[in-house]
């Protein structure tokens, strides 16, 4: 992976990541709320499953 490519799903997940405040500000600010309510545990389930995905995603988009 060359600095261009991290710099480029950088920057793709920071476009991602304030889609959420930008578009729908009360709602996030709910979402932020409710997971702020999820245990450890749940929340470590949840990380998994993201990079999860995201492992298939990029070894799919690597192939």
């Amino acid at each position: 992976m060359t600095l261009d490519t991290f710099l480029i799903a950088l920057a793709l997940m920071l476009i991602f990541e304030g889609l959420g405040p930008t578009l729908a500000p009360k709602r996030w600010r709910q979402y932020i709320q409710e997971m702020a309510q999820l245990t450890d545990g749940q929340l470590r389930q949840i990380g998994l499953f993201l990079i999860f995905i995201g492992w298939l995603l990029f070894m799919w988009v690597k192939s």
